[in-house]
């Protein structure tokens, strides 16, 4: 599946598979619970596929952070959770993107990305192959780095 279809929803707990789209807004279902969510403009929402890390030179999609995280783990879960101490998860963070630039990546970014990879990997939704190399470009061409 393609990140263009998997959101995060401020202020709702993990991640949320595009349905469908409504009048007002679209439907959404909870990766975590398969519960169905009416989402409306007023929500804050991102598409994982606009999302971005920082690093020193430049910035990374998070489908190339999420690839890399799944070979270094065989394709099974991370080796840390995404409550491990901050000084942990950087570590291990460092381990996958050597280069990211710890003044603009929080740890509460790497307890994000480190959730979102378990919760997509826990799903089966690992797995970029279908998206064709045009999505793969609109993605290089304008990352977007996601705080919240």
């Amino acid at each position: 599946m393609s990140l263009d279809k998997v959101l995060a929803i401020s202020g709702k707990p993990g991640l949320y598979k595009l349905i469908m789209q409504t009048r007002n807004g679209f439907i959404a279902e909870s990766l975590l619970d398969n519960k169905r969510l009416s989402v409306t403009m007023n929500h804050n929402v991102s598409v994982l596929s606009e999302i971005a890390i920082y690093t020193l030179t430049e910035e990374v999609p998070l489908k190339t952070v999420l690839t890399t995280i799944a070979t270094k783990e065989n394709n099974g879960p991370s080796s840390v959770s995404h409550k491990d101490s901050k000084d942990k998860l950087e570590e291990y963070f460092f381990g996958i993107l050597p280069d990211y630039d710890e003044d603009r990546v929080y740890p509460s970014d790497i307890k994000k990305v480190i959730q979102w990879y378990n919760l997509l990997q826990k799903n089966d939704l690992l797995d970029f192959t279908e998206t064709s190399e045009d999505d793969s470009e609109e993605v290089n061409e304008a990352p977007v780095s996601e705080k919240e």
